[in-house]
């Protein structure tokens, strides 16, 4: 049976978005009359989705232009990292969900990496997923075998998740087996974020969890952020992709942390 047409209109229209989003970032700025006939669709149309990217702090439309933010919103934007990497963060997926048993209590964060484990957990059902990142919500609602516990608090549209102080309260009061985390930038083999709410939120996961386990793909290693989470050393382990260059991995081991290096997943 196919999807229900709601579900199908939704999906597309995110698939859509996604795709409008990368040619502006690919090209600076686009015309929307360019981009709806690119797309195939109607020039309202065109704005209704340049309106979400805009509420969502993805570009800015100003005289029948759309431009990218050069911000760090940019990077941040969920619609924009789920483009990125897809092979990497499938291998580092496949690769961490060996870190997972049946009966766990586990813990996802608000990354695109986290969000490719979500076609295998039910191979290590009955499971508790707790997550505050809304894609990762709507993917899981409705699976019989896993019990999930949505996170609220306020809502970040430029993440598409939730943080802030009613977030970490309710962390708080949890403690899971297991967190999966990725980072937004590894600088002195510390791990940064954009913003003090994303650290906030993903500090109070690290604290409530016995396990700690960090995925992050090669590009990570590039790129800088302005606030410090934690240590490589802090995590129990961490998995890089197989294109991550060996002298960060021999690196961290010198240190003391455990490596993974996740191979390519055949197919892609």
């Amino acid at each position: 049976m196919g999807e229900p047409p709601a579900e199908g209109r939704l999906s597309r229209q995110r698939a859509r978005q996604r795709a409008i989003a990368a040619d502006v970032m690919a090209d600076g700025s686009v015309r929307i009359e360019a981009l709806a006939e690119k797309h195939g669709i109607s020039l309202m149309t065109a704005h209704r989705d340049l309106d979400a990217l805009v509420a969502r702090g993805i570009v800015r439309k100003t005289r029948g232009v759309v431009t990218a933010l050069p911000s760090s919103l940019v990077e941040a934007s969920d619609l924009f990292r789920r483009g990125r990497q897809h092979a990497e963060k499938a291998a580092l997926a496949r690769a961490a969900c060996a870190w997972i048993e049946p009966g766990h209590a586990v813990i996802l964060d608000d990354s695109t990496t986290t969000l490719q484990l979500v076609p295998v957990l039910t191979d290590k059902a009955p499971l508790t997923v707790i997550t505050n990142f809304l894609p990762i919500i709507e993917e899981l609602t409705g699976e019989p075998d896993l019990t999930l516990i949505a996170l609220g608090g306020q809502f970040h549209p430029w993440a598409n998740s939730f943080m802030g102080h009613m977030t970490v309260a309710a962390i708080r009061d949890l403690r899971a087996d297991i967190v999966v985390m990725s980072t937004s930038a590894i600088t002195d083999d510390i791990c940064f974020h954009q913003t003090q709410e994303t650290v906030d939120t993903k500090r109070a996961m690290f604290d409530s969890a016995a396990t700690r386990l960090l995925i992050v793909d090669h590009t990570k290693f590039e790129r800088r952020a302005l606030h410090a989470l934690a240590p490589l050393t802090d995590f129990d382990h961490v998995i890089v992709d197989w294109r991550t260059p060996a002298e960060h991995v021999e690196r961290l081991r010198r240190k003391g942390v455990g490596v993974t290096v996740a191979p390519a997943v055949r197919g892609r």
